[in-house]
């Protein structure tokens, strides 16, 4: 059985511990067995206390050092300017070093940062605590725009109920689209929730008028197919270069080109869904231009490949 170790920190998050306890008592094997042993790990020298908002402590039979024989470590949300207890910092490393998958829960990331189990990796944590994680921690790539980023061993959420997606994203890697889907159906929500963080960002008014982007945007979704660069769609805009930049985080969240990637990467999704074409068909009309190409990038943001993707969703 598929051992799963919550390693609940001081300050921990009730909502982000309860989700992985939630998420992984529901799978099943098939022959009808539960498909994962979930274990919450505490300092067994003093019960973890939860966060501020949350009247209680939490006690275990379970003790840090026993997430060391787990098969995946979650670690939930906590303070993000708290620094974590060194014994847990090393627990992580060793977990990590023997071959657990590690993931985290909204601020939980600062702790696998501070394990330096994101150096050099694209990471994510809750929007209003991402800009503190790259100053913090300037070897990570952090990515605020994303609900959560798969790095192979090592996974990291957004804010707080983006866990729910990241611990679904862990069972259908584990079991596949039709687990991961029965999974979510028990909990009351879709299997994969399209968009990102981004959606969520509270973002401040440019200090000058911003000009509505909704025509560029629609003519870049219609172009999709075609090759764009930055002053194609700079030019659409009527804008500069800098003040298309401006313009477009404020209203999207991201980056013209990012916005960019990420919708040729859902139309992908769609033709994989809905039609037969074949794969340099898809990479053609979503401006990927090659099959190779269209494998990495789908891969980065859904965490599959374009192949295992339609095998799986197409109607």
């Amino acid at each position: 059985m598929h051992v799963v170790a919550v390693l609940a920190l001081d300050g921990v998050s009730a909502f982000d511990l309860a989700i992985p306890c939630q998420v992984f008592a529901i799978p099943r094997a098939p022959d009808g067995t539960p498909a994962y042993e979930v274990r919450v790990c505490v300092d067994r020298d003093m019960a973890a206390t939860a966060g501020p908002t949350t009247p209680f402590r939490i006690s275990s039979s379970y003790g840090w050092e026993e997430a060391l024989g787990a098969d995946t470590v979650i670690v939930p949300g906590i303070p993000a300017e708290l620094t974590p207890d060194p014994r847990a910092v090393a627990i992580l490393r060793e977990a990590a070093a023997g071959g657990a998958r590690i993931a985290s829960i909204c601020t939980g990331a600062f702790a696998l940062a501070h394990a330096g189990l994101l150096e050099g990796r694209r990471a994510t944590t809750h929007w209003r605590f991402a800009d503190a994680l790259a100053e913090r921690f300037p070897g990570t790539v952090v990515d605020p725009s994303v609900l959560y980023v798969d790095e192979g061993r090592v996974l990291t959420s957004a804010g707080i109920a983006a866990g729910l997606d990241l611990c679904l994203h862990l069972v259908r890697r584990d079991h596949g689209a039709a687990v991961a889907a029965g999974t979510a159906r028990v909990l009351v929500m879709p299997p994969q929730r399209t968009g990102g963080q981004a959606q969520f960002i509270e973002y401040r008014a440019p200090e000058t008028d911003s000009a509505d982007l909704s025509a560029t945007l629609d003519w870049m979704r219609g172009k999709l197919g075609e090759p764009l660069t930055l002053a194609d769609i700079a030019a659409h805009a009527m804008m500069s270069r800098r003040s298309l930049a401006r313009h477009f985080r404020a209203q999207t969240g991201t980056t013209p080109l990012r916005w960019l990637l990420a919708q040729r990467v859902q139309r992908a999704r769609e033709l994989l869904e809905t039609t037969g074409l074949p794969m340099a068909r898809v990479a053609e009309a979503t401006g990927f231009g090659s099959v190779e190409t269209l494998r990495h990038h789908f891969a980065r943001q859904v965490g599959t490949t374009p192949s295992a993707y339609r095998a799986a969703f197409r109607a």
